[in-house]
C-alpha cells in the first residue's frame, strides 16, 4: 500500500531528473553545443514548482515535523533559503547570456538541490512516516499541494510525468485520487493519459477503483 509521503518522493525524483538534464545541457552549451537553450530555459518552470513545493513544506510539513522532532526543521528551512539564492543566481546568469556562468550556476543548483532532497527523503520524511499517523500525513500532503496554483495543474502534470518512472507515476496518481474529489481526479487522469499516451494502462492497473481508499 502506498504511503502519502510516497507522492513527495515522486516529486523529488522529478526535481532530480530535471535539474540533471538542465545542468547537462548548460555544460554542453558552454562547450559550444547548439540547440539546447530550450532545455536550459526549463529552469524557469522548475524554479516555480520548487517555490510552490517549498512554500507547501514551510506551511504544512515543517510544523508537523516540529511536533514530533522539535527544531529538526531548521536546517531544512535554511536549505530552502539557500536554494532561493542559488536559483536567483542562475536566473541572473541566464539573463546575461553568459554560457559559462550559466553552467556554473546550474551545477551549484543541481548539487545543492540533490543534496537537500536526499536529506529530506532519508531523514525528514522518514521521521514523519514513522511518527505521524497516516491520516495526518495525508492531510499535510493535501495542504502542501494546495500551494501550487490550480490553474497551473496541467503544466505540472505535463512537466512531471515524463520525468518519473512507473512506480512514481502510480504513487502520484494514487495520492491525487486520495486527495481530490471524483471530478477532479477524473480531470487529472485525463491529463496524465494525454501526457503518457500508451503508457497510461500500466499506471491504471495499479490504481484502485474510485470507490476504494488509496491510503
Amino acid at each position: 500500500m502506498a504511503s502519502p509521503t510516497d507522492a513527495v518522493v515522486a516529486i523529488h525524483n522529478a526535481f532530480r531528473h530535471d535539474i540533471a538534464l538542465i545542468d547537462k545541457a548548460a555544460l554542453e552549451s558552454a562547450r559550444g553545443a547548439r540547440g539546447l537553450d530550450t532545455t536550459v530555459e526549463r529552469f524557469r518552470f522548475l524554479s516555480e514548482v520548487l517555490d510552490w513545493h517549498a512554500r507547501g513544506e514551510d506551511a504544512a510539513i515543517f510544523p508537523l515535523l516540529e511536533s514530533v522532532a522539535p527544531s529538526a526543521y531548521e536546517t531544512y528551512e535554511h536549505d530552502h533559503r539557500a536554494l532561493d539564492a542559488a536559483f536567483d543566481a542562475l536566473h541572473e546568469a541566464v539573463s546575461s547570456h553568459d554560457a559559462l556562468a550559466t553552467a556554473r550556476a546550474t551545477n551549484v543548483c543541481r548539487f545543492h538541490l540533490q543534496l537537500h532532497l536526499d536529506k529530506e527523503d532519508a531523514h525528514m520524511y522518514r521521521i514523519i512516516s514513522e511518527r505521524v499517523s497516516v491520516p495526518e500525513q495525508a492531510q499535510a500532503m493535501g495542504l502542501m499541494g494546495s500551494h501550487a496554483p490550480q490553474d497551473r495543474f496541467p503544466e505540472i502534470v505535463a512537466w512531471m510525468f515524463p520525468l518519473i518512472d512507473l512506480e512514481d507515476r502510480v504513487n502520484m496518481t494514487r495520492a491525487w485520487q486520495a486527495s481530490m474529489p471524483p471530478e477532479g481526479f477524473a480531470f487529472a487522469t485525463r491529463l496524465i493519459e494525454q501526457v503518457v499516451g500508451d503508457e497510461w494502462p500500466a499506471i491504471a492497473r495499479h490504481v484502485p477503483e474510485p470507490t476504494a481508499a488509496a491510503f
